[in-house]
């Protein structure tokens, strides 16, 4: 049997925040006796976009800073310590590279041009004889089993997931590690607050459809609550579109965001219950969604940044707005529309907003108000806990007429909330006004 390395390897968290099914781990403990880890904080994620923006605002800081917390508590349990920075990768990773005579560094393969230029400015300091090991591991079916050339993706999503379900399989889930060696080392490092992020602390609002902390074990906690405990997964397909409540969905989407559960991990206890009560439209429907999320992450890595560009992956060239007074009434909930500005509340107030919100009001910003959907997009990215970079823009520019939305819909949002909260409940819930 081959002797594991001497030479340390080093695991770069980011938004694989997780120790179960977990490419990096697996191969960093499979190949190097001795592991250490490290997470940065990055200040650019909290600095303004463009728009005048936070790139991150306190709910997803807050969520962030309880799944670092969280990590490096789990990793410990395994014998690997997890340093922390509030700092740029590039401007420290080499340095721990040096100090502990790293041979190898593992780490989720990212493709977005801010990440990929941070992998640019570290490589170009690296010593060439350190590996850098990247692996694709935020998705259900692995990219390398669903082709070898990304432009042959379809531009339809229907015509994805019919050729996706019948020819590639999800792949298992990757053992938990067992404990290594005791290689534990000390750590000067620590874990940024709330404040030093550029926050204030906050209380969550009580009204809010997600009240769950940060970190892997409470996904893990609500993945069995809402499969095994209170089997809500068997009626997903019915409540789904609801807006009030934390069953009416899974509510799976802030941890799947920053990596704390794996949508491997969901899908395969999907099938243990399906195995145990029956398969039923609602289970399948979790995966349906999990096949969603998927393809926008396709949809990014055939059209890399054209994602971000105004004109879409269509190169649409309609005339947009940019309206400062008319953005920022639609951020306060002040249109004239009441079941917008009663979602656009909800996400001012708590950093969420159910799927079916976020349909109405994004299609109400760019369709009715023609507003500049980039605009809309960044607001999103600032606030949502559940931010992900390929489902936000991805959905953006379907609702937008600039994506994959063939019929380039409009929603009306009198008819969805006559549809959806035909008792006015989540309008009287947050618009706080005796209008009804």
């Amino acid at each position: 049997m081959q002797k594991k390395q001497e030479k340390i390897g080093l695991i770069w968290f980011r938004n694989n925040l997780r120790i179960n099914d977990n490419t990096s781990l697996f191969k960093a403990i499979k190949n190097h006796k001795k592991i250490i880890a490290v997470f940065f904080f990055d200040p650019k994620l909290f600095e303004k976009d463009s728009f005048g923006f936070k790139k991150t605002e306190k709910f997803r800081a807050q969520f962030l800073l309880e799944t670092v917390k969280e990590l490096q508590r789990n990793l410990a349990d395994i014998n690997i310590t997890l340093l922390t920075y509030f700092d740029a990768p590039e401007n420290k990773i080499i340095e721990i590279c040096n100090t502990y005579k790293v041979a190898s560094i593992y780490t989720q393969k990212e493709w977005t041009k801010e990440e990929v230029d941070t992998n640019k400015l570290i490589k170009n300091k690296l010593s060439k004889s350190i590996n850098f090991i990247e692996d694709f591991d935020q998705f259900l079916f692995h990219p390398n089993q669903v082709t070898n050339n990304f432009n042959n993706i379809p531009d339809v999503f229907t015509t994805f997931r019919k050729k996706i379900e019948k020819q590639v399989s999800v792949l298992p889930e990757l053992i938990s590690p067992n404990a290594t060696a005791q290689n534990l080392i000390e750590n000067s490092t620590t874990i940024p607050t709330l404040k030093d992020l550029g926050f204030d602390a906050f209380y969550s609002n009580s009204a809010s459809a997600f009240t769950f902390a940060g970190g892997e074990n409470s996904a893990l906690e609500r993945l069995d609550y809402y499969f095994f405990e209170s089997k809500k997964v068997a009626f997903y397909k019915k409540t789904r579109n609801g807006l009030i409540g934390t069953d009416y969905s899974t509510k799976f989407s802030p941890w799947l965001a920053n990596g704390s559960l794996s949508p491997r991990t969901i899908y395969w206890k999907i099938k243990e219950f399906e195995e145990k009560y029956g398969s039923n439209n609602s289970t399948y429907w979790v995966i349906f969604e999990l096949i969603w999320r998927d393809y926008f992450k396709f949809i990014s890595l055939k059209y890399s940044d054209k994602i971000f560009k105004i004109g879409g992956i269509l190169d649409r060239d309609y005339h947009w707005n940019s309206d400062l007074e008319i953005i920022q009434k639609w951020i306060n909930g002040e249109t004239k529309d009441t079941f917008v500005n009663a979602n656009m509340i909800e996400l001012k107030e708590t950093g969420w907003m159910s799927n079916r919100g976020r349909q109405n009001v994004a299609s109400y910003f760019a369709k009715e108000l023609l507003q500049d959907w980039r605009i809309g997009a960044a607001y999103f990215e600032s606030l949502l806990i559940d931010y992900d970079v390929h489902s936000n823009y991805g959905n953006w520019m379907y609702v937008a007429g600039v994506g994959n939305d063939p019929r380039d819909r409009k929603f009306n949002t009198k008819l969805q909330a006559e549809r959806y909260d035909s008792n006015h409940k989540f309008r009287k819930l947050w618009l706080e006004k005796t209008l009804f």
